[in-house]
């Protein structure tokens, strides 16, 4: 009977998971922004030259 509830899923891992994700798109995305921001000031600064 003991056997009966066995869960088949962790919850707590999966939440971790799941909040790992989304960090890292968060980071990924600040890294794409800040790419993306960095070469117009740098086409700027070669056009004034």
């Amino acid at each position: 009977m003991k056997y009966l509830i066995f869960p088949l899923v962790n919850w707590v891992m999966g939440a971790i998971v799941i909040g790992i994700f989304a960090i890292v798109c968060i980071v990924m995305a600040l890294v794409v922004y800040n790419l993306a921001t960095g070469d117009k000031k740098t086409e700027k600064n070669q056009r004034e030259n």
